[in-house]
């Protein structure tokens, strides 16, 4: 049914939750904070961890139908402890911060060329954004190319093999420019060129990049502007700028990160990161590494 490997990903979850759990214990009693009782639960968190990023690649619109109908009937001899559905849904939260920390070890390196775009996380339908209520405090109405919607904004950089670099979670009524500084430096030591949509367009925040950081911001123009001599390399490489328009989508109608079914807003940003994840483990991404020899020698 999935395309990930459920003995593979089970193993690289387990190994990082071996080396986290101590570090994340001795933090949490370096901070001074209180201390709570902390029950072991049946299911082990690799398991919970492993359960809920399965569920992206699976094929299931709901989770509720993944976890009783696939996981419980079909999964019983490798997860032999399983919860009840309630219970499970009780425990997402917990994967909070582990979820994080697993998805930024399997961030890619910058290689020198990078693609940055926003994509909308509609939460619900925008005629009952008046009754919606799990994201009254977060959500905003934001407007893209296609129209308006009721969400957030997912902000992505990545590099030419497909592979993510940085993201982040904004309101759907942020401005694509307002994150790049910071979302940038999330990324492992970027370098080279990054590549934009017109909605990236600013002096200001093309300088600030190149003095910062070493970036060199490239996007396309308004047909209003003045044309701007580009190399020819870097003229193929803005056409090919719709490998993050792939990966967006991939992310949506595979990863399936954005549905109008939320409850809680923790859960939300849990299935996020496991879709995100879920995509880092892909075999195949959205790549230009066959295409990047001939174009530096054009």
């Amino acid at each position: 049914m999935s395309i990930l490997d459920l003995d593979a990903l089970f193993c690289s979850v387990d190994a990082f939750w071996r080396v986290f759990e101590p570090v994340w214990e001795r933090e949490l009693l370096a901070a001074g904070r209180k201390r709570r009782r902390k029950r072991a639960t049946r299911l082990h968190p690799s398991e919970i961890m492993t359960i809920v990023i399965l569920f992206q690649h699976s094929g299931y619109r709901t989770f509720k139908a993944f976890y009783t109908q696939y996981v419980r009937t079909h999964l019983r001899h490798e997860f032999p402890h399983l919860v009840s559905y309630n219970r499970f849904i009780e425990l997402l939260p917990r994967m909070l911060l582990p979820l994080t920390v697993y998805l930024y070890m399997h961030c890619g390196a910058c290689t020198g060329i990078s693609f940055i775009d926003s994509t909308a996380l509609a939460v619900c339908h925008n005629a009952r954004i008046h009754q919606h209520r799990v994201f009254r405090a977060d959500a905003r109405r934001g407007k893209t190319s296609v129209g308006w919607f009721y969400g957030f904004k997912l902000h992505l950089v990545v590099n030419d093999r497909g592979e993510l670099l940085a993201f982040c979670l904004t309101p759907g009524n942020v401005d694509d420019r307002q994150p790049v500084p910071r979302l940038t430096r999330l990324a492992r030591r970027p370098f080279g060129k990054l590549f934009g949509d017109k909605g990236y367009i600013s002096a200001s925040l093309a300088e600030h990049l190149l003095l910062t950081q070493g970036l060199q911001l490239i996007t396309k123009l308004r047909k209003n502007m003045r044309p701007v001599a580009l190399p020819r390399a870097d003229q193929l490489l803005l056409r090919k700028r719709a490998i993050i328009e792939s990966i967006n989508d991939q992310l949506k109608n595979i990863c399936q990160i954005e549905h109008t079914r939320h409850r809680s807003p923790l859960n939300f940003v849990v299935h996020l990161l496991a879709g995100l994840v879920a995509y880092s483990h892909q075999p195949k991404k959205p790549s230009l590494v066959r295409e990047v020899p001939a174009l530096s020698m054009a």
